[in-house]
């Protein structure tokens, strides 16, 4: 008799321990899933004045500064604006992942030291002037037809040559010491106050206007971009430059380099030519009827169709 209360009791205790294994298993099960829920059906913004803006502009439906917001909110939205506002500076864009149908955006003036565009790739208009970023990262961005990252301290950008649909780009004030690009679709490059020693546009042939100005160039090679209209390179170090393929070049300016010479004869649509401060630089040759409107040269320089 007692033997099999003995194996009675055995046998509850085991039936007992099977269910409270089964029930933890179910109710972590719960749990994971409400978390794999919670995961999917919200977004994580760290940055309060990031999360600050979104309320502010009613894109955060919740009202709260809770640090997170419904996914389906940032699906919503086309034209984000997050430029400097009363709310302060943004620090962190992590959560920008989830807009993954925007297609325009404006953070101008933060505090930005980097950005993961990579799960943007409906964008087409980009403004990120007047931050703190390094290194940009656009191979994810096919469709951008405008980059305007200004005023930052970039001294690397990557994926030039996949933003097949690129017109205008603007990188002055900022770090780049090299630069090259392969896009037959970019029209104006913007690119002056930097560090550049070394630059290549030849594979971009539809350039029409380059700002070029305040970098440290010896010598510059535009004989592929056969369509520019508008150089801007003064403020540079360049000895000598050839310009017999730029045929429909407007506006030329070359002041405050080392140049020894320049023929401008083939340019014969020039109509403003700024070429003073060239201490070397004495005779600018044009040819016999050609007339420039706009001529900036200084005193001891002149233009004539002999230059020895």
């Amino acid at each position: 008799m007692k033997f099999y209360l003995i194996m009675t009791i055995r046998f509850i205790i085991r039936i007992s321990i099977q269910i409270a294994i089964l029930i933890t298993i179910f109710l972590t099960s719960c749990s994971r899933n409400d978390s794999d829920s919670d995961k999917d059906q919200y977004l994580d913004i760290p940055d309060a004045t990031f999360e600050a803006i979104l309320i502010d502009q009613g894109i955060d439906s919740d009202g709260i500064l809770n640090q997170r917001m419904l996914s389906k909110d940032a699906a919503q939205v086309s034209v984000l604006d997050l430029n400097y506002s009363g709310n302060g500076a943004i620090n962190d864009l992590s959560g920008i992942e989830g807009f993954v149908n925007l297609k325009r955006l404006s953070a101008i003036q933060h505090n930005l030291e980097s950005i993961d565009l990579k799960s943007n790739s409906l964008l087409d208009t980009l403004y990120l002037a007047g931050n703190y970023i390094s290194n940009i990262d656009i191979s994810n961005n096919p469709n951008l037809v405008l980059l305007d990252v200004q005023s930052n301290q970039l001294s690397a950008i990557n994926g030039l040559s996949k933003a097949t649909h690129l017109k205008e780009l603007n990188l002055s004030f900022n770090e780049l010491e090299e630069f090259s690009i392969v896009n037959e679709t970019l029209e104006i490059l913007k690119i002056s106050n930097n560090l550049l020693h070394s630059f290549d546009v030849r594979g971009s042939i539809n350039l029409k206007n380059i700002l070029l100005t305040t970098n440290e160039l010896t010598s510059v090679d535009f004989s592929k971009n056969t369509l520019l209209e508008t150089l801007l390179i003064s403020n540079n170090k360049i000895q000598n430059i050839d310009l017999e393929h730029n045929a429909s070049l407007t506006h030329l300016y070359i002041s405050s380099n080392s140049l020894t010479d320049l023929d401008v004869g083939n340019n014969q649509e020039l109509i403003d030519l700024k070429v003073d401060r060239n201490p070397n630089l004495s005779c600018i040759k044009i040819q016999g009827a050609q007339s420039i409107p706009n001529v900036s040269i200084s005193e001891y320089q002149e233009l004539n169709t002999s230059c020895n």
